[in-house]
């Protein structure tokens, strides 16, 4: 069993949403073979809070111009691991330090990952030219 098509489509909605909003190393991973209460994982990064709660803004409002809504939502008051449950899709946005910690990449990497194009954000060279993409290595 594979992901749905209407959780692809969802997730691809909070990818985009994501990357509109900065999010760095987003992941997409088809969790559908080993859980049956969701298809789809959506791992972002932020390097504060402030800008987990932006990411965590935008991928609502995004999915609720597409007719969904969470059905439950937790971790927005500390800001540092969000996490929204869509039913068919849950989001992950957590402050780059828990995501390094917590290691959701590493627990479900025998999951295929979804490639998302709107995954890959674009990053300024840096001071000394290079263009070096935090997300980088990371299939998105």
């Amino acid at each position: 069993m594979t992901a749905t098509d209407q959780a692809i489509e969802m997730a691809r909605v909070a990818v985009a949403a994501a990357a509109d909003k900065k999010a760095v190393d987003i992941l997409v991973l088809d969790v559908s073979e080993q859980l049956v209460i969701t298809d789809c994982f959506v791992l972002a990064s932020a390097p504060n809070e402030r800008q987990v709660s932006a990411i965590v803004d935008g991928i609502e409002e995004k999915l609720r111009e597409h007719g969904v809504k969470p059905t439950r939502r937790e971790g927005t008051r500390e800001g540092r691991w969000v996490l929204l449950d869509f039913t068919d899709i849950v989001v992950h946005v957590q402050h780059t330090e828990e995501r390094g910690f917590y290691g959701l990449d590493r627990l479900w990497k025998d999951c295929p990952v979804l490639d998302f194009p709107e995954a890959r954000v674009e990053v300024a060279p840096d001071e000394d030219g290079t263009d070096e993409d935090p997300a980088a290595g990371a299939a998105g």
